[in-house]
């Protein structure tokens, strides 16, 4: 029987740190972490691959005596970022890099693989790799597909994510609203181009869109309750090829982040009649899409967290702190709003970097002490009657 120990931990980050994949494209990623799971495998366990979604693993260990079905998630994508970290198990693929710690995720799910196959859990447990977290709605995807159905379905869900600015190994949560909902804001501003010169015989679309740029601030200021808060900011713009030609186009990109679904319905209305109304002050086209997909405020069962959260206090060996809300967006909130369940963070100390950050560098250290935490409170909430 192996003893899951710091160093078996990271070497599993290490290895999976090396070979970042994009979104539904984690083929060898998939391969590397089914390897892993299929060298476990006993008469407790079955492994589950989903041709619709290959690059998905799920792993369902049979209690001993069961009264419910535990899951535990972990994100298996990458993102397009060039690492600039200078580790000796740096990302081998160019423009890749699990910058946002889902090395770690899959880490600690893969050493609850291999501890509950050594341990039959006494509830049913789940495990779920899921691919396409970053990009393309991956908990969405899987859900719509029918993959937490009948045996396979959780009656609760928990999962982590990496946060730099806390203490490596510390975990952190709150019984709410823990990440905000987001959308992906996408506009195109068509005008009429010509010679700089003669901007009024033309239609500036460079003009025109910093005015619904500055039109778009206002959704927070003046439609959101201040109290609850979002986000509009705008993150990429592209238009114009020289300094005396007005362009015939103007494309923008944003993100849209609010603490409810509804906030984040209210906002994504009001920026849709925003651009309205300035297309039709400017008589010009302005195309405007919004995607949520999967990202949905990621909210946290109350009695499941609260839960989780006197587990936690109680046991002096495990670092806890409550969380405070944050406008990440993480799609397990999809998930969440289909599933009761709980995430939390785990400290991975690099206050020096964000998540994102091509420098991002987190500390090995968390590792262990995360998975124990984690392990020892579904094996806790096991032996909960209720």
């Amino acid at each position: 029987m192996s003893e899951i120990t710091g160093e078996v931990l990271q070497q599993y980050r290490r290895d999976l740190h090396r070979i970042p994949e994009l979104a539904l494209e984690e083929y060898e990623t998939h391969d590397y972490l089914l390897n892993k799971v299929k060298g476990w495998q006993n008469d407790t366990m079955t492994i589950r691959t989903v041709d619709a979604l290959p690059t998905a693993i799920l792993i369902r260990f049979e209690g001993k005596d069961p009264q419910r079905t535990l899951g535990y998630r972990a994100d298996i994508d990458a993102l397009p970022v060039e690492e600039k970290t200078n580790l000796p198990f740096a990302s081998q693929h160019a423009g890749r890099m699990h910058a946002c710690g889902h090395d770690v995720h899959m880490t600690l799910a893969l050493a609850m693989v291999q501890y509950f196959s050594q341990h039959q859990p006494k509830d049913n447990l789940i495990i779920f790799f899921q691919p396409a977290e970053e990009a393309k709605s991956g908990g969405k995807v899987a859900y719509d597909l029918g993959l937490f159905e009948n045996e396979w379905r959780p009656d609760e869900f928990y999962g982590i994510h990496d946060q730099p600015a806390l203490p490596a190994g510390m975990l952190s949560t709150l019984a709410g609203t823990l990440f905000a909902g987001t959308a992906e804001l996408t506009v195109d501003v068509h005008g009429v181009g010509g010679h700089a010169a003669y901007p009024h015989l033309l239609k500036d679309p460079i003009v025109i869109a910093s005015e619904l740029i500055v039109q778009l601030q206002t959704v927070v200021s003046r439609s959101v309750n201040p109290i609850k808060g979002g986000v509009v900011s705008v993150g990429k713009i592209r238009g114009g090829f020289t300094n005396n030609v007005i362009p015939d186009d103007v494309h923008f990109e944003g993100t849209v982040r609010s603490m409810t679904k509804s906030g984040l319905d209210v906002m994504m209305t009001r920026i849709r009649q925003i651009a309205a109304g300035v297309a039709l002050a400017n008589d010009v086209v302005i195309d405007v899409s919004l995607e949520s997909g999967s990202y949905l405020p990621v909210e946290n069962n109350i009695k499941l967290a609260n839960n989780l959260i006197d587990f936690m206090t109680t046991r002096d060996d495990i670092a806890f702190e409550l969380a405070e809300p944050a406008m990440t967006g993480e799609d397990f909130g999809y998930l969440l709003q289909q599933i009761p369940g709980v995430m939390l963070w785990l400290g991975v100390n690099d206050v020096t970097h964000s998540l994102h950050s091509p420098q991002l560098n987190i500390d090995e250290s968390a590792l262990l002490p995360g998975f124990t935490a984690l392990k020892d409170f579904i094996e806790w909430r096991m032996n909960q009657n209720v």
